[in-house]
């Protein structure tokens, strides 16, 4: 089985030497994993937030750009960048190649103007999140939920325009809204799951789920605890939210991130449960993995690294899907709505 997946903060912990992608050492992907997995494309998400990098947003997503053409460099032939459909239709029909392709997680280094899309877009990107945390774009699930700004309505015209995947995990619910009435072309939520399943803002309602089915798009299984299981959600998210106070010392964060991370982890059975309400509600079409890995601290059981991937096929044919469904699962959606959306 091939598997296409839509998020991971990889290129973030190898530009900050945290994770050597050659050996896979240190995170969850590396070049041996994603071999290993029978992987046909992955997205790597540049992920560059204003608070933490002020006025140096574009300097740093740049820096993490050129480390995937590096990764790539590096891969032996393994793995490389693509900007089209035909070169993405080339790994995934069977060349042996993995298909790189970079995403924006945000777009706080467009330093508030949609137009600066141009300039990323002739760097590779062909995946935009408007916004992580609300900048000039956009509001999202854990800020104001306040909908898409005209400049982000620009950002949402011009993606679509240049041909650049339009990415609603993180937006809040009134921009998910714009972004449908906005959009001619499929869009995808790249890593979120069914919040009918598990309450987090950041997964989807059945009516956006819907939605995003009717634009012809796809929804990635997220694999973090917090927005896979009910149950970890209900431990875990009081104790981030109190980490993030700023009224909290910083000693106190460290031992509430400490309790999150002794917590169990939930079942691999929670995948299956989200990929078969995600069906239900908006069909075998919408629905396909978008791991979070590399930007996630823990894991569902029996999921140490994408490696692991080789396990879901059987579990969702154990659940009653059949092979051509768990094909759609696992890359083949993905792979037709990227064909779909990217230029020729």
């Amino acid at each position: 089985m091939k598997f296409f997946d839509t998020h991971c903060d990889t290129a973030m912990k190898v530009l900050d030497g945290t994770l050597d992608f050659t050996t896979g050492e240190g995170g969850h992907i590396g070049l041996p994993e994603l071999i290993e997995a029978g992987s046909c494309a992955q997205v790597f998400a540049c992920f560059v937030l204003s608070e933490q990098h002020p006025n140096h947003e574009r300097e740093r997503a740049e820096a993490m750009i050129a480390k995937i053409y590096s990764m790539a460099a590096e891969s032996e032939g393994n793995l490389h960048v693509v900007k089209t459909s035909h070169e993405l239709r080339s790994s995934c029909d069977g060349d042996g190649t993995i298909a790189a392709i970079i995403g924006l997680e945000g777009a706080d280094p467009l330093d508030g103007l949609a137009e600066n899309l141009r300039h990323f877009y002739d760097l590779g990107v062909r995946d935009i999140i408007p916004a992580w945390q609300d900048n000039p774009f956009s509001g999202t699930a854990f800020g104001s939920n306040t909908p898409l700004t005209d400049e982000g309505k620009r950002l949402i015209e011009l993606a679509e325009e240049l041909r650049v995947m339009v990415d609603v995990s993180h937006l809040s619910d009134k921009a998910f809204v714009d972004v449908c009435d906005i959009a001619k072309r499929p869009f995808i939520a790249s890593h979120s799951n069914c919040r009918a399943l598990c309450p987090t803002l950041r997964n989807l309602t059945d009516d956006m789920i819907r939605e995003l089915a009717d634009h012809g798009g796809v929804m990635g299984i997220n694999l973090s605890p917090s927005f896979l299981s009910p149950d970890y959600y209900a431990q875990a998210f009081p104790r981030w939210q109190r980490a993030l106070e700023s009224s909290t010392t910083e000693e106190e964060k460290k031992r509430l991130r400490a309790e999150v991370n002794t917590l169990p982890r939930p079942s691999i059975d929670w995948i299956v449960r989200h990929v078969l309400h995600a069906i239900e509600v908006g069909g075998e079409d919408a629905i396909g993995l978008g791991g979070d890995l590399d930007g996630i601290t823990n894991t569902p059981e029996g999921i140490d690294t994408i490696a692991d991937y080789v396990k879901i096929p059987d579990l969702l044919l154990s659940a009653g899907l059949s092979s051509a469904q768990v094909e759609k699962v696992c890359y083949a959606n993905f792979e037709r709505v990227f064909t779909e959306v990217l230029a020729n």
